[in-house]
């Protein structure tokens, strides 16, 4: 069955969470509850979440994970490389971003992800990709023909690589040995932004251009 999703443009970074339901199962996954998550927990009205995964530990990717942990009781998945980052606000940019948000401290995950691994959650298989470029950490999650991204692809653009952790390099070879070798008609659910194709970034993304020459 296909998933049932909802964006939410959490924020004054405007990052996208996403709330995945299973109809059959009336099971929900959570990806990267940011900050102001106000309109993400009205939403869990109906929903039962069983899983809270992060793309990676950015500030604003993980403003709103306590009131979710705490509303939701929900396991929280992410990858080691950004284990620490979790309680460490000068590691997931809290710090930096001082005028934007308190120091954003969380517990510990419960679950590590390791590349290549599949989790059955929700009724949904998960391929997970270790992604890493815009952070060390950062991972794709695939169920079926949906990935969720963070922010490795945009449309027509690309994640930034000048925070800490980050690689051009990385990044560029994240893209063109994970994300580009999924089907073209993959959706790409990014961190910020409208949702795209592999076959469009394929088209018109000139950073992904590069790579097919």
């Amino acid at each position: 069955m296909e998933p049932i999703i909802k964006t939410f443009a959490l924020g004054a970074f405007q990052t996208n969470a996403y709330l995945v339901k299973n109809q059959a199962t009336n099971e929900a996954i959570v990806f990267d509850p940011g900050m102001e998550p106000d309109e993400l927990l009205a939403a869990f009205a109906h929903e039962k979440v069983v899983a809270i995964l992060l793309t990676h530990a950015h500030l604003d990717h993980i403003g709103g994970l306590n009131a979710v942990r705490k509303l939701t009781g929900a396991p929280v998945y992410i990858h080691p490389l950004e284990q620490s980052w979790l309680t460490d606000p000068e590691l997931n940019g809290s710090a930096r971003w001082s005028n934007m948000t308190a120091p954003i401290r969380c517990e510990r995950a419960e679950h590590e992800l390791a590349d290549g691994q599949t989790l059955e959650l929700a009724g949904f298989t998960i391929q997970v990709m270790h992604t890493p470029g815009h952070s060390p950490g950062s991972c794709s999650f695939v169920i079926g023909q949906h990935c969720f991204g963070g922010d490795v692809l945009f449309a027509q653009s690309i994640g930034r690589t000048d925070l800490p952790g980050g690689n051009y390099e990385t990044l560029m070879e994240s893209i063109q040995d994970k994300l580009l070798e999924l089907d073209d008609a993959t959706i790409v659910y990014p961190g910020h932004g409208p949702k795209t194709t592999i076959e469009m970034e394929k088209m018109y993304n000139p950073f992904v251009t590069g790579l097919l020459r």
